[in-house]
């Protein structure tokens, strides 16, 4: 899809390209590409562009986003096929700048002196996905080809930030230095996200259920699911506290399975209730807003209720349930980065740890993961949507 509707209705089509590749071009020459540090907390030096590369990277960049420019412009109707190919590669390539700006300036015999990633560089790294976003939506491509671009960049950086080249980043150090915690809150975090996410989509399909079999449940169990959303994150971890740690300490058991005033249990508990109203409020109108006609036509050909659920309605409505099952796990992504306040664990640890030390790429490692995580699940769930959604002929 083209990169955002405002941005489209505010500029013409056929220069959203070029608009972004020169903001791209402007914000790298202003701003540092790379710092040198000289350990993990002392600020470091800042190195713009023409600096942190020399000539040759500070050309080859000029040249990639000159060049996305002019091709964006040109009377070609082919000519987004080769910006394709020149933008995906510059984004597959860009660690390699990294790596040049670390041989320049890192200075030898200092055994804690790191490169940290500047502004300039995400800047670049998030105008060309923008860029390369909109190419692919001027191409209408398809799911496999968007796949396919993503492994490739994504095996590429993999690639690049696991040699010898940039064991200096700071972002790299910091993996490193905990490979192990990094593991363990990857699951940590899955099973928190993904968990709160089935029960609540196993209890909001219930819920559904009951609201269309008996139309005085809808306002009731709407509001207080509403009213459940309405409670600021860390408002509700704190208010479950209590009720959970005077349970453990009446049950002992109940402590024996984890549960208690911090940890999983109220990280779960407050996702799950977070969860319940996007969940709920899309498969509620999912089911309810089959066409009466085709219902009708269901009955007509002898379907009995139980065959016109299971084979018209929900088939017919899965693609929207799809759609809330995709909002409440970007969602719950992001609030189970905020439980590890209570000690439930996940990357949030890292940010939560990185802010207190100071180490903005301690901060990073949890935070970008996070992203990577939401972007997937998103594309994910979006692709998976689309499959399931009916075309005119089959509806």
């Amino acid at each position: 899809m083209p990169v955002s509707r405002t941005l489209q209705r505010r500029i013409a089509p056929n220069r959203v390209i070029p608009v972004l590749a020169g903001l791209a071009l402007l914000v790298v020459w202003s701003l540092d590409f790379g710092t040198i540090q000289p350990n993990r907390i002392v600020p470091g030096t800042g190195h713009g562009l023409l600096s942190a590369t020399g000539w040759f990277g500070a050309g080859a960049v000029t040249l990639v986003l000159a060049a996305s420019m002019l091709l964006s412009v040109l009377p070609l109707g082919v000519r987004y096929v080769p910006l394709l190919g020149l933008v995906g590669l510059s984004l597959a390539m860009l660690p390699l700048l990294l790596e040049v700006f670390a041989a320049r300036h890192l200075p030898e015999g200092a055994p804690y002196a790191r490169s940290a990633i500047g502004a300039g560089f995400w800047c670049l790294l998030f105008l060309l996905s923008l860029v390369l976003i909109e190419i692919l939506g001027r191409l209408r491509s398809g799911r496999g080809l968007q796949i396919l671009l993503l492994v490739s960049i994504g095996g590429s950086w993999l690639l690049l930030l696991r040699g010898d080249g940039l064991e200096s980043l700071s972002l790299v150090r910091e993996f490193n230095a905990r490979p192990d915690q990094f593991e363990q809150a990857l699951w940590t975090h899955l099973a928190l996200a993904f968990g709160a996410v089935a029960i609540s989509a196993c209890v909001a399909f219930i819920l559904a259920l009951k609201m269309i079999r008996s139309p005085g449940w809808q306002r009731p169990i709407l509001g207080a699911v509403s009213f459940l959303q309405t409670i600021p994150s860390l408002a509700l971890f704190g208010l479950l506290i209590a009720p959970l740690s005077a349970l453990a300490a009446a049950f002992p058991f109940l402590e024996t399975l984890g549960i208690r005033g911090i940890g999983w249990a109220p990280a779960m508990l407050a996702l799950v209730a977070y969860s319940l109203l996007p969940m709920l409020r899309n498969t509620f109108v999912a089911l309810t807003e089959v066409p009466d006609n085709l219902v009708d036509a269901g009955r007509g050909m002898g379907m009995n209720e139980r065959q016109l659920f299971f084979q018209l309605k929900l088939p017919l409505a899965l693609p929207v349930i799809i759609e809330g099952v995709r909002i409440t796990t970007i969602q719950a992504i992001g609030l189970t980065a905020v439980a590890a306040l209570i000690g439930a664990g996940g990357f949030g640890a890292f940010i939560f740890q990185g802010l207190g030390q100071a180490a903005m790429d301690l901060v990073l490692l949890g935070a970008l993961p996070t992203i990577a995580l939401a972007l997937m699940a998103d594309a994910v769930f979006t692709m998976l949507a689309a499959s399931l959604r009916p075309t005119p002929a089959t509806a």
